[in-house]
């Protein structure tokens, strides 16, 4: 006996799960890469390198999930997805595409670790502090799109200033030790360069917190004057 296909309901709540999955592969990936820089591992290293190429491909199968599940609402007239439904399967479109970037920073940061390993020099402490704060930010922000809860990603969104304040001190203490002489002027390159990936894993992060909240409530959120709006109706 043939199983029944899916319900577009059911396919789409795979789609989540699948999304789910990738996303934490990223963290992983991200987490992977802050162990390989400060234990100058270039093993592990290699491990987010070659790892990337999985993350792709499943970035691709979300995508076209998604645009296939869209085609087939579009051709049933009675489709069983809601506005809720509609609004999530963009958002998961936009969030598998903020995960894909997320893990090219990983990438990027596993690129430098052989460079620091050749300079024979170590990051700061404040370094491992913004990547530890960043993996916390990294788990909220799954957790939040996990539950689809709009308070989690409000607290994701609230990071924000944290992480700029990260990467202001850790630009600070890298000038400083240039200056000194304690840096060379690669090694101190290669540490903003990071820095600055951090950063953007802080926004991308942010990115994601604001589609759980319009998917959540149906609202967004806007930043202004550096910091973020209550949830408004669009329009």
């Amino acid at each position: 006996m043939s199983e029944m296909p899916l319900s577009l309901r059911d396919r789409l709540a795979v789609l989540k799960g699948d999304l789910e999955s990738q996303f934490r592969a990223v963290q992983k990936s991200v987490e992977l890469a802050l162990d390989a820089l400060f234990e100058k591992d270039v093993k592990k290293a290699q491990e987010v390198i070659d790892g990337d190429e999985a993350i792709d491909a499943r970035d691709v199968l979300i995508e076209k999930g998604a645009v296939s599940l869209l085609q087939e609402a579009a051709r049933q007239a009675d489709s069983d997805l809601s506005e809720h439904d509609i609004r999530l399967v963009l958002t998961i479109v936009k969030v598998n595409n903020e995960a894909e970037r997320v893990a090219d920073l990983a990438v990027g940061i596993a690129e430098h670790v052989q460079s620091i390993w050749n300079l024979d020099e170590r990051p700061p402490t404040t370094f491992r502090v913004m990547g530890n704060s960043i993996i916390g930010i990294l788990e909220n922000t799954n957790r939040a799109f996990a539950r689809m809860d709009a308070e989690s990603a409000r607290i994701v969104l609230a990071s924000d200033d944290t992480t700029d304040a990260f990467k202001i001190a850790i630009l600070r203490e890298v000038e400083v030790g240039l200056a000194a002489g304690k840096h060379t002027v690669d090694f101190a390159f290669a540490l903003n360069t990071i820095a600055a990936a951090l950063r953007r894993i802080g926004d991308h992060c942010t990115n994601v917190a604001e589609q759980i909240i319009y998917v959540a409530t149906g609202k967004i959120v806007r930043h202004q004057g550096n910091k973020w709006t209550d949830p408004i109706e669009p329009g």
